[in-house]
């Protein structure tokens, strides 16, 4: 999710659902602490509960990205030892590093050191050369060692060499068996699964067999498809689901506080393209949003003139609640003397 689930992009999320876990881009430990930190990692306060997902190889530098983390109020540090880019893989961190089991677990344990909040860590169920669920197992148990409680696993290896990350997320199977299994034999650790997810009903039927359940990409093309976790995944109560026009008017405050602040409108309406998707009027909101927010002094009224542009319709929950209310009242009547 590199340059997608960036603070806009998870302001907008949290419209959409409100007891979702939300992560940041992978940061790498270096950019923390010797980048523009402020720029990095300042989000609203109503993201929570948000992570922080650091990359690196170096215990030292990680435990001291993860205290800068938890000082800027993230409820989580994950760490990313899933990613398959060449960038990546050339520093040695990322995925490369389901080759050294010891070495993630040093990084680890310095991180739990450091801070307080929740340490995760984010892999693959294998790499090449180390697909077996054997070298899972044991790489998780490994790590465990050092405190990590919880683990968040992409159901396929990451090829380091010959596939490019993209490929890397559809030509190696999906094996949910092995993510499955981990759970069974191990079940004094969180177990959380990802790749390939794409629907909360997906989602709903994995939790029949794990801890949790990570959806990316579908998520960030269609955000809306989030709206009912709240009550499905979390229970929460049977209330109205936002629409897609009340999540869009939701983010007009925040527009104009980021455009005041000088952030081009561009950076925030990029993440709510996909707001719209599959439904009548979604390309010419996207059109709309693309075009009119690199205008020179655009702002909100982007936003709201692209919303004219795409029917009103009401979320499937207040049509289901508003179906059943008029069913009871043309009971009342047949009933009535």
């Amino acid at each position: 999710m590199m340059a997608r689930t960036d603070r806009h992009c998870r302001y907008l999320l949290r419209q959409v659902s409100a007891r979702t876990l939300l992560y940041s881009e992978m940061i790498h430990a270096n950019a923390v602490l010797r980048g523009d930190t402020a720029r990095l990692l300042a989000f609203a306060e109503a993201e929570h509960p948000v992570g922080l997902q650091l990359g690196g190889a170096e215990p030292d530098a990680l435990a001291r990205a993860a205290e800068v983390g938890q000082a800027f109020g993230y409820d989580e540090i994950n760490l990313n030892v899933g990613c398959p880019s060449p960038r990546v893989r050339k520093g040695r961190f990322g995925a490369a590093l389901m080759e050294t089991p010891g070495l993630v677990a040093d990084c680890a344990r310095a991180m739990i050191r450091a801070v307080d909040v929740p340490v995760t860590v984010k892999c693959r169920i294998g790499i090449d050369g180390r697909g077996s669920y054997e070298d899972l197992r044991a790489f998780v148990e490994t790590v465990a060692t050092a405190g990590v409680q919880s683990f968040a696993v992409h159901a396929r290896i990451a090829v380091l060499d010959g596939l490019s990350p993209a490929e890397n997320r559809e030509i190696p199977p999906l094996r949910y068996d092995a993510v499955y299994r981990l759970k069974q034999e191990l079940q004094m650790l969180e177990v959380v699964i990802n790749g390939g997810v794409a629907s909360l009903d997906e989602a709903d039927a994995h939790l029949e067999l794990v801890d949790g359940a990570m959806i990316g990409r579908a998520a960030y093309a269609d955000p809306a498809m989030l709206r009912a976790a709240d009550r499905r995944i979390f229970g929460g109560p049977a209330r109205a689901e936002p629409s897609r026009h009340d999540i869009a008017r939701a983010m007009l405050p925040y527009v104009r506080r980021m455009c005041a602040d000088g952030v081009p409108l561009h950076h925030v309406t990029r993440h709510m393209l996909g707001l719209f998707a599959g439904q009548p009027g979604g390309r010419s909101w996207r059109r709309a949003l693309g075009e009119g927010s690199h205008r020179p002094g655009a702002g909100g009224e982007v936003i709201e003139e692209a919303l004219t542009l795409v029917p009103e319709r009401t979320s499937p929950l207040d049509v289901g609640l508003r179906d059943a209310a008029r069913v009871r009242q043309d009971r009342a009547t047949a009933h009535a003397p």
